[in-house]
């Protein structure tokens, strides 16, 4: 482990850096730490009286009390603690896990720690939930769909890609790197509510490709553009593959898996 922490780091620039404190980001150690380091935690949450080892008639005889329940969902060093409750149990059940983790030499980040109500929402792990009104009715559903964040941010990567692959190159190579990304992004979000964004990013990605082809190709019309590129309709394609399109990607909304996903703790209740 020491071996690891002093191994040091080689940066795009391909400059060695020594590391003297915290771990590498991306490094396979950082989320062993983490889970080592926050066990605690869960321990503590399980244990509770109001956690996951909680009963259902315990949890009823809480609400009658005004006593808040509780679950907690961790990945790695990223948590969050689901209330049933009012604020002041947030709060309360804030202070109380930064007690915990202060045992391990840990500490909550006041930037990163946030009390707020499902209505005003949440982003977690690059989702965003939050509580909204389904259209139509007056009944109240929770909803997760991609963040801003991380659709800027997969935005961000496909303008990059299109802007540092050279138009000296085949179409293909641009394809590829593309549509690795894009599948890659897709099957993250696609159980969620996220065919809109999926659209929205699909209507991106034609836009800078065909930026990019008009690039390649300056003195080609656009009716000679698509008639080599996109087979004289409108989606782009090589002669070996096409343009991953995550409009076409099919969601599976409102998929449970709690237990498919394999957990440390026995269900009761």
């Amino acid at each position: 482990m020491k071996a690891f922490l002093k191994s040091g780091i080689l940066g795009e620039d391909r400059v060695f850096r020594e590391t003297s404190a915290g771990t590498p980001q991306g490094s396979i150690l950082s989320p062993l730490l983490s889970n080592v380091a926050l066990s605690v935690l869960d321990e503590h949450i399980a244990r509770g009286p109001g956690g996951p080892a909680s009963t259902f008639n315990d949890r009823q005889k809480r609400r009658r009390r005004g006593l808040p329940n509780y679950r907690l969902i961790r990945y790695a060093d990223d948590w969050c603690l689901v209330v049933s409750g009012t604020k002041a149990d947030a709060e309360a059940l804030k202070e109380e896990a930064a007690q915990v983790l202060s045992t391990m030499g840990l500490r909550l980040s006041p930037e990163k720690t946030l009390v707020t109500h499902i209505d005003e929402g949440l982003d977690f792990l690059g989702w965003r939930i939050q509580r909204h009104r389904k259209r139509g009715t007056n009944k109240h559903y929770v909803y997760t769909y991609p963040a801003r964040k991380a659709l800027a941010a997969v935005m961000a990567k496909v303008k990059t890609q299109c802007r540092r692959t050279g138009t000296d190159v085949p179409f293909d190579t641009l394809l590829i790197c593309l549509n690795r990304m894009l599948r890659g992004w897709c099957a993250y979000f696609r159980p969620g509510v996220s065919s809109a964004v999926f659209q929205y990013l699909s209507s991106y990605v034609w836009g800078r490709v065909i930026w990019w082809l008009r690039r390649k190709h300056p003195r080609m019309n656009w009716k000679q553009l698509r008639r080599r590129y996109c087979g004289g309709g409108w989606w782009p394609a090589s002669e070996e593959r096409e343009l991953f399109s995550p409009a076409r990607v099919h969601t599976t909304r409102y998929r449970y898996r709690g237990s498919v996903i394999p957990s440390p703790w026995p269900i009761t209740g």
